[in-house]
């Protein structure tokens, strides 16, 4: 597990560093699991040790809420104060999120020649 778990942070040191280093307007986490990905990819899938330790983690996941639920709590009043333009930001980012992920998932099927073509006509 210690090995596992010190990759999981090299990988987020060496995102860190990359995205420090060449001011990329990518989260260093991000371009670290980027990285570990890449990594699995070459070696060929992932080690058994890293999946204990990954499930591990996963199962423990709730508690990395804790401290948005405290920022929440200590923070109540500005919450109430701008309920409405959280709310519509709540709303609206999910909406164009989903638009997002639909119009996507659209191109790609069409990239893979198993969605409607330019003429809305299914091909199977």
């Amino acid at each position: 597990m210690i090995e596992s778990l010190t990759l999981l942070l090299v990988c987020q040191l060496a995102g860190e560093v990359l995205t420090g280093l060449f001011k990329l307007p990518v989260p260093g986490p991000v371009l670290g699991m980027v990285l570990l990905f890449a990594g699995l990819l070459v070696r060929g899938g992932v080690p058994r040790a890293m999946q204990t330790t990954a499930g591990t983690l996963l199962s423990h996941f709730s508690l990395l809420f804790v401290p948005a639920g405290v920022g929440i709590m200590l923070h109540l009043q500005r919450i109430e104060d701008a309920w409405l333009a959280i709310g519509v930001a709540l709303v609206a980012s999910t909406l164009i999120a989903v638009a997002v992920t639909a119009l996507a998932m659209l191109g790609l099927e069409r990239l893979a020649g198993r969605g409607p073509d330019a003429t809305g006509q299914d091909p199977s």
